[in-house]
């Protein structure tokens, strides 16, 4: 066994290979960018190398960089983790040629399967089932539109070498392919270098199932049973969990043998995951799964894998890369209870799902379940990479009891004031349908009104008061307030009784809308309210930051040092909370005033319109570039591009004016 170990990536999946290579003695080597210096995964390494800039191109994409830094402290291996690197052959040639052992399968298992094209092919002649499409070589608008209807709408357009829902479109009309295949291009170019792409018919009702699969040196490969990836947002993978709820023995049986035939027609050695679509509209059928593609690496989602297992992949990885077999024979391998794993994002489901960036002032994770992480507290959302910061993952004897566990744990997530996805996967985990078992890839989208309509619950309202009156940031200097000696004229005229119990009335906004009581007592931070016609409302506090509103479930709440805005944290939201007047607040906001202003900072990468265009509500005139994805800003009403101020290839910060487009009657 080699005696240490560079992982040739970042954030959390840096922070999980050095767990298991802590236990097993190596030491651990760490490669950061500048953004980066900081960060949870370069603390947690006993040596850590600079290899350049924020961009990914100029630092963990670029292999020369990677290599000078293996070499430079001595690693004797390398473990590529997911993304980046991690399914370049030209890399893991480099890395052994340099006699450096490299973590993954052999270079010419990573080309066969690579490309999505080739490796469709590549899986017919291996009597692996695959999609019905097209993987031909002409690249041409008028080939690929000509077997777009060939095939039949709706079709899904894929990059060839793409991963994580990246270069992927579906299309559900002729006049729409031009458009999006143009978008799934840039966007395989830009993340994976290829612009080519693939084309599929789509499965109206799909559900993907993947296998993992895992083979050695030895001629050995085995399955390590089925995961269901099924619930998606854009085909970004959400929440996941194994086995597969649905599928019995006879069709586990047929999917695992595929996966199986299919690493062993490429030799694949080390850690890999055989992708499938399944079409769902009459159950999981063996004759209806179909090979979509395979990873030739470790998944986000392999830890409710190691869960119902009990196995270590980056355990088993690291031995294998040593040249020992895998541990364990297929017989051997257990299925026990079931496991599940939500992605939790630092983005905003109430505005478009689009990314937060920014610093980490309050962050709090369940403190009971597996949580792997590549932040914290005090640590910064960058807008350079993805913006997955956490995985929650459970493991309870039932599906229902996972999901509802998986439920509690999004609920009890604390972040501010980068906004996260934890109340609406909170959501989705209790849907009836999700409970049930019925999902497919278009659960997100089909429920996504129920999934997003959340506002403070009374309790949380109440929370936001208790706030308000607990913290000077968040109302004035009051003094003993019940007092009507108090120093501030106005809360002691508000105290004042000639007879009855002496109250204080505060009022607060929480996410923008008012709420006010009064106070009855306080004694020692627990308060009595009177909120309107109400009977009395008593506050406690819990343990640690939190407060119980008439004995109900614990709320949580934090307030920075400096500024007038607390939060109260309650079911994964995060609600801001400010002292209101009494005046009645203003409504804000109005019509949209037609301009265009970036919702992050990125890189402009299409311009679908230019100055003088008439436009139409919802058509594309500006296209952005961050965190990995593209963000097309739309016409907000029919109307005229008053002014275009970018260019393709322009940087811009958070809020600027892209466009302007003016109302028709007002142009």
């Amino acid at each position: 066994m080699f005696k240490s170990v560079l992982v040739a990536n970042r954030g959390e999946i840096a922070c999980r290979v050095f767990r298991t290579a802590r236990r097993m003695g190596l030491r651990t080597i760490a490669v950061y960018s500048e953004a980066d210096a900081n960060a949870l995964h370069v603390r947690e390494a006993d040596e850590a190398v600079l290899i350049g800039p924020a961009a990914a191109r100029e630092s963990y994409l670029d292999a020369a960089k990677v290599l000078a830094a293996a070499k430079a402290t001595g690693a004797e291996a390398i473990h590529p983790g997911y993304g980046f690197l991690s399914e370049n052959a030209d890399f893991a040639e480099a890395v052994a040629a340099a006699g450096i052992v490299w973590i993954g399968p052999k270079p010419s298992s990573i080309r066969a399967m690579g490309l999505k094209d080739a490796a469709k092919k590549l899986m017919i002649e291996a009597g692996v089932p695959v999609t019905p499409g097209y993987q031909g070589e002409d690249q041409s608008l008028e080939t690929l539109t000509a077997e777009a209807n060939r095939i039949g709408f709706p079709v899904l357009i894929k990059a060839v070498a793409g991963g994580g829902g990246k270069g992927m479109r579906k299309v559900d009309r002729a006049e729409d392919f031009a458009e999006n295949l143009a978008s799934a291009q840039r966007e395989g170019q830009s993340s994976f270098g290829d612009p080519r792409v693939l084309i599929e018919s789509y499965i109206t009702r799909p559900r993907h199932i993947e296998v993992q699969v895992f083979g050695d040196s030895h001629g050995n490969v085995v399955h390590l049973h089925e995961r269901d990836c099924s619930l998606q947002r854009r085909h970004q993978k959400v929440i996941e969990e194994a086995p597969a709820p649905g599928m019995d023995q006879a069709t586990r049986d047929a999917v695992t043998a595929a996966a199986v035939r299919a690493a062993k027609a490429v030799d694949y050695q080390g850690a890999g995951t055989i992708e499938f679509i399944a079409d769902a509209s009459d159950g999981l059928k063996a004759d209806r799964i179909w090979f979509m593609e395979m990873n030739t690496r470790l998944q986000v989602e392999h830890p409710v894998t190691e869960a119902i297992t009990g196995v270590d992949l980056v355990e088993w990885q690291l031995r294998v890369a040593a040249g020992q077999p895998i541990p364990l024979a297929q017989a051997d391998i257990p299925m026990k209870g079931w496991a599940m794993e939500a992605r939790l994002y630092a983005e905003d489901p109430a505005n478009g799902f689009l990314p937060s960036i920014g610093r980490l002032d309050h962050f709090v994770m369940p403190d009971d379940i597996r949580v792997d992480t590549g932040v914290m507290q005090g640590g910064e959302v960058s807008q350079f990479y993805d913006p997955m910061i956490a995985k929650l993952i459970v493991h309870e004897d039932t599906r229902e009891a996972a999901a509802a566990r998986l439920a509690d744990a999004c609920r009890e997530v604390e972040v501010w004031p980068v906004k996260t996805n934890a109340g609406f996967m909170a959501r989705c985990l209790d849907h009836p349908r999700f409970v049930e078992g019925d999902v497919d890839t278009g659960f997100i989208a089909a429920e996504e009104a129920s999934l997003l309509a959340a506002q403070p619950s009374p309790d949380a309202r109440i929370a936001a008061l208790n706030l308000v009156a607990n913290n000077h940031h968040l109302a004035p200097q009051l003094g003993d307030y019940l007092s009507p000696w108090a120093p501030d004229a106005d809360s002691a005229a508000v105290g004042f009784r000639l007879n009855g119990q002496a109250r204080a009335l505060f009022v607060a906004q929480i996410n923008g809308d008012t709420v006010q009581g009064s106070v009855l007592s306080n004694r020692t931070g627990d308060f009595t309210w009177k909120i309107e016609a109400d009977d009395r409302i008593a506050v406690s506090r819990a343990h640690g930051d939190k407060i119980v509103v008439n004995g109900g479930v614990p709320i949580g709440y934090a307030v920075p040092a400096d500024g007038d805005e607390g939060v109260v944290f309650e079911r994964g939201y995060a609600w801001p909370v400010t002292r209101a007047s009494l005046a009645t607040p203003s409504t804000g906001g109005s019509a949209s005033d037609g301009a265009l202003r970036a919702p992050m900072p990125g890189k402009i990468v299409a311009a679908p319109a230019k100055a003088g265009d008439k436009v139409a509500k919802g058509q594309p005139v500006v296209v952005l570039e961050a965190m990995k994805m593209e963000h097309a800003l739309t016409a907000p009403f029919d109307g005229v591009v008053a002014e275009f101020n970018v260019a393709v290839g322009d940087q811009v910060t958070d809020g600027a004016v892209l466009a302007v487009v003016k109302a028709a009657e007002a142009a």
